[in-house]
């Protein structure tokens, strides 16, 4: 499949997966999310550039998010706890309900349509985007994060929404502990363990939910292409850090308005291949 494609177009492919890796590892840093909301479309794109079949192409593209999204995550949260930064009792708490929400969604993507994936991505982006760019600090639900059953029912829709997305759950937990007045750092660093949750049963998940698919490209095992990773992560993972140091060193309001813009024109793109 690749040796079909000219040069520049292979050049294009490896500029574009490489930039996706360093916005992913730096936004996993900066806002404690897994990159995938910037790794999904861009593997969506390149995958279609490589000729993948429409059926299987978002499904390759979440899956793939994922695997990456394992060392990032596991990176960012050494650097947050490393600082102190992690809510670990909040941490501990999605323990069950998050990677149940996450066997849920794997159990979906085994027979979800590709539609009904770039459905769901692009409303969650949009609503990501809405409140990147109109989040207040004043909005408050109230001062303590609420316990169980509410707590577990917010850490399985987290597990259930982001694995269907790719992503690490990160900007949906930030929304949730700063809307009861926790820190931004601490909501951040907190969210890197999610991602952690959310990612390794995820990966798992969606080598099950592909596994022997024949519209699958080479060096796929389910619905991850591990050249795709290959190529992607350890980028992420040299870049993480820096994102980290970013994260604890300014303010975020510029960053959340600049991603906020990305995941509006991101959900606008997924709204318009549906049509």
């Amino acid at each position: 499949m690749l040796g079909d494609l000219p040069i520049q177009e292979l050049a294009v492919f490896a500029l574009a997966l490489a930039g996706a890796g360093v916005l992913s590892g730096l936004l996993a840093g900066i806002l404690g999310i897994g990159g995938g909301a910037v790794l999904v479309p861009v593997f969506y794109q390149v995958f279609g550039l490589l000729g993948v079949d429409e059926a299987v192409r978002m499904h390759l593209s979440v899956g793939s998010s994922l695997a990456i999204i394992v060392p990032t995550s596991l990176r960012s949260f050494s650097g947050h706890y490393a600082r102190g930064a992690v809510d670990m009792a909040l941490l501990r708490s999605y323990v069950l309900a998050v990677p149940a929400g996450v066997v849920l969604a794997s159990l979906t993507a085994a027979y979800i349509s590709s539609e009904g994936l770039r459905i769901i991505f692009a409303v969650v982006v949009l609503i990501i985007g809405l409140r990147m760019l109109f989040d207040r600090e004043h909005w408050r639900l109230g001062t303590q994060v609420p316990g169980n059953p509410a707590r577990s029912i917010v850490g399985m829709m987290m597990g259930f929404l982001s694995t269907l997305m790719g992503i690490g759950g990160g900007v949906m937990n930030n929304t949730f502990m700063s809307l009861y007045g926790r820190p931004i750092h601490e909501s951040v660093a907190t969210s890197s363990g999610v991602g952690v949750l959310i990612a390794i049963p995820g990966t798992i998940g969606y080598i099950w939910a592909g596994w022997g698919n024949p519209l699958l490209p080479a060096a796929s095992t389910g619905f991850i292409n591990w050249i795709a990773v290959a190529l992607v992560i350890p980028i992420t993972i040299a870049v993480a850090p820096y994102g980290v140091r970013i994260a604890h060193a300014l303010k975020k309001r510029q960053l959340e308005l600049a991603f906020g813009i990305f995941c509006m024109i991101v959900s606008a793109r997924f709204f318009a291949s549906l049509l």
